[in-house]
């Protein structure tokens, strides 16, 4: 159900209204445009004894991903405003259409099913609607948090319920590197379910993007896109643990190798000793997206608490980076391990996919989203 009655005419002229950046438009109409290409299962080097599966296509640019109460795929397409679900089919049955959840939406991102209803975080809001399981349908928005800090260079918003029950949100940077006059950017910032009491988490994040939470530790985790150079050079982007109230660097300093250093091109404040460190360095422009813990028990042993990891990938006029799915080995007083898990997304010049999310299901699968190829992906492991 749409959150007003505007027409497309409208509610387009309010989404520009509300964007105010033509770059928003622009990385919304590639994703759309290279994800019509015909969908097929991307030819991915998997681990041994893993094997994919197309669970759905025809997406458009499918984003972000979250299970209902019966085990139904919920996926968010932002270039068409609108959340649609996938209903399972079984192996002898060809894939089941999307069916349209919520519509009429702006650019939406993250979302969780929780008690009954649907979140949705919007570029600026955060709605919550009523959810019916056995139609699929959302219904009586109601906007939760009404001024997140839109649009602007990163538009996207993530969203998570914490261990403690309070929301949880990324927030990018309104720039490249810059000083930000809402403190928010650049951040993740925490909410009461009602919307009240917000809690700045931690800062200097340049754009944050991923949410998940250690389901051993309860400690949050996030993924973080870093700033570009001018001479087309980055330094590292990073998953990390998220301490509270610590600021990990943006703008001023950036982590390379395990040691902070101040922005070669941001006049800051020279000094990098009062932030904190990530927890892992990823190569630049591998553009992690979304993470998750793997909590079934489909996979062997020795991939259980391991967190996944999504690398988008570089864009076209860069080296080539990322384009895969790694896992990070926890193990006890032993700094975490990155291996490379699901590659080959692209050979050469030839992009197969790009994938966007990773969500464990209630069969124990790992699904992905790829907005490159307009599909939902199932990887499971052949016993």
């Amino acid at each position: 159900m749409k959150p007003d009655a505007r027409g497309p005419r409208e509610h387009g002229q309010a989404l520009r209204a509300h964007v105010r950046v033509p770059l928003v438009n622009f990385v919304i109409a590639v994703l759309a445009t290279s994800a019509a290409m015909a969908a097929e299962p991307p030819p991915l080097a998997l681990d041994p004894g893993f094997r994919v599966e197309l669970v759905a296509e025809g997406l458009g640019a499918p984003r972000m991903l979250a299970f209902d109460a019966s085990g139904t795929l919920l996926v968010s397409i932002p270039s068409q405003g609108r959340i649609v679900a996938v209903p399972a089919a079984r192996r002898s049955e060809p894939l089941r259409s999307p069916v349209t959840v919520a519509e009429g939406l702006r650019l939406p991102h993250g979302l969780v099913v929780r008690d009954g209803f649907l979140w949705v975080a919007e570029t600026g809001r955060v709605l919550r609607f009523r959810y019916d399981v056995a139609t699929r349908r959302a219904a009586e928005p109601v906007v939760i948090v009404p001024d997140l800090p839109a649009g602007v260079h990163h538009w996207t918003r993530s969203i998570a319920f914490g261990p403690d029950g309070r929301l949880y949100v990324a927030i990018g940077s309104s720039c490249d590197v810059c000083r930000e006059a809402d403190r928010r950017r650049a951040a993740i910032v925490s909410f009461a379910p009602d919307g009240s009491s917000e809690r700045l988490v931690a800062t200097g994040l340049r754009n944050p993007v991923g949410l998940a939470f250690d389901p051993t530790t309860r400690g949050l985790w996030t993924t973080v896109n870093e700033r570009d150079w001018r001479n087309g050079r980055a330094p590292p982007d990073f998953l990390t643990l998220v301490r509270d109230g610590a600021s990990y660097g943006w703008p001023d300093c950036y982590a390379r190798s395990g040691v902070l250093a101040p922005d070669p091109e941001f006049r800051g404040t020279g000094d990098c000793r009062g932030f904190t460190r990530p927890s892992i360095e990823l190569p630049s422009h591998a553009a992690p997206l979304g993470l998750t813990f793997y909590t079934g028990a489909q996979f062997p042993a020795a991939y259980r608490r391991n967190l996944f990891v999504a690398l988008h990938g570089s864009r076209p006029e860069l080296p080539a980076t990322g384009y895969k799915i790694v896992r990070v080995v926890m193990a006890a007083n032993r700094h975490p391990r990155v291996e490379d898990f699901a590659t080959r997304w692209r050979v050469g010049d030839r992009v197969w996919g790009r994938p966007v999310d990773v969500l464990v299901g209630r069969d124990g699968a790992l699904y992905v989203s790829d907005d490159h190829g307009g599909r939902v992906l199932r990887i499971m492991f052949a016993r």
